[in-house]
């Protein structure tokens, strides 16, 4: 018997159970129409970041294999996106081009049924989404090897917009050329914090090439497309947009290198069962203020799993410090910590509650 004899039977199986997947996704699909209808009447938003955060821990907790988990969510979260596109496509706006770990983070949390907008700047990001140009925007928060994003602080702490989910994204760093040779390379371009992230192998590698920072890996990546004098680090996703060839892969100082992105827009979300909120607070400059005004947390058992300071820009040595704590809104516990903690703040605004990364 041939190798096609014995593969015929089974073929015929995935066959059929590919007919069957396939009326089963337009069955759905059906039915996620059906829900868009009474969102248009009662004009519910489109996109509920708490209910496919739901699904897909769900899905993950019900798999008995032999699929992964993540490969399990990852087609379930394309299933999701394909029948929100029905309902309505969403806008994401994110920090461009494309190519970025940006943009990997919007299909990340929205799956590929959307419309992703590169912008130039995380300033553009904030303004495309504050503007209704866009109906999400996508920016990087912190990364685990070089710390917060400051201009993202900074920005949330002005916006009117909400954070309403946050993906964290492994940061895989390539160096990369048009000719696939670091011969006549003069620059290594990539986001400041890219560079930072590669800088011990950088130095031990090419330390008499000149670094120059840019507004993002993929900007990089396309400058390096553009220019055979011009290496880039960026993500091989990157460089195949821009044509660009592996020249070392995987040079980030830390192997478990990841960056966390926050979904900012005007969507206030419900409480999902595994969730954490974003404040930012400031004290009177008195002695044991910090503590004192920290102190409800405890108090209430709810756990802080995040804690940076931002200079007020004041000329007083005032600072505002950016929480995140476990639990939602929505949760009684959080609230009555976060109600003493209000009373004791000489500032304090939630920037949002939501699901935590998967």
């Amino acid at each position: 018997m041939t190798t096609d004899d014995k593969l015929k039977p089974l073929r015929e199986q995935i066959d059929a159970i590919d007919a069957q997947l396939l009326d089963l996704l337009n069955r759905r699909a059906r039915v996620a129409q059906e829900v868009g209808h009474i969102k248009a009447e009662t004009n519910a938003p489109v996109f509920r970041p708490e209910r496919e955060a739901q699904v897909l821990r769900s899905v993950a907790e019900r798999n008995p294999g032999p699929l992964l988990n993540t490969d399990i969510q990852t087609v379930f979260r394309e299933v999701m996106s394909a029948c929100r596109a029905l309902e309505k496509r969403v806008t994401v706006a994110y920090l461009g081009p494309v190519g970025t770990f940006s943009e990997q983070a919007v299909y990340q949390q929205f799956g590929r049924s959307v419309d992703a907008m590169p912008c130039a700047s995380i300033d553009e990001v904030f303004r495309a989404t504050e503007a209704g140009t866009a109906d999400f925007g996508v920016v990087p928060i912190e990364n685990s090897s070089e710390g917060v994003i400051n201009r993202t602080l900074d920005l949330l702490l002005q916006t009117t917009l909400t954070i309403s989910g946050e993906v964290s994204i492994q940061v895989n760093h390539s160096l990369m050329t048009r000719t696939g040779s670091m011969t006549g390379v003069k620059t290594i371009c990539a986001h400041s914090q890219a560079l930072a992230q590669c800088q011990v192998w950088l130095n031990q590698n090419y330390p008499n090439i000149e670094r120059m920072a840019v507004a993002s890996n993929g900007e990089a990546a396309r400058l390096a497309g553009e220019d055979p004098s011009v290496a880039a680090i960026a993500s091989e996703i990157a460089g195949q947009k821009y044509q660009l060839q592996v020249i070392k892969a995987h040079i980030q100082d830390d192997p478990h290198n990841r960056t966390r992105f926050a979904v900012i827009g005007r969507l206030q979300t419900s409480a999902s069962g595994k969730d954490q909120t974003s404040l930012v607070l400031s004290v009177p400059n008195k002695a044991g203020a910090v503590y004192n005004l920290l102190a409800p947390l405890a108090k209430h058992g709810v756990s802080m799993t995040r804690f940076e300071s931002r200079p007020a820009r004041m000329g007083t040595w005032e600072y505002y410090f950016y929480v995140d704590v476990e639990g939602h809104l929505q949760d009684a516990k959080v609230e009555s910590a976060l109600k003493e903690l209000k009373d004791n703040a000489a500032f304090f605004k939630v920037l949002g509650s939501y699901p935590s990364s998967l």
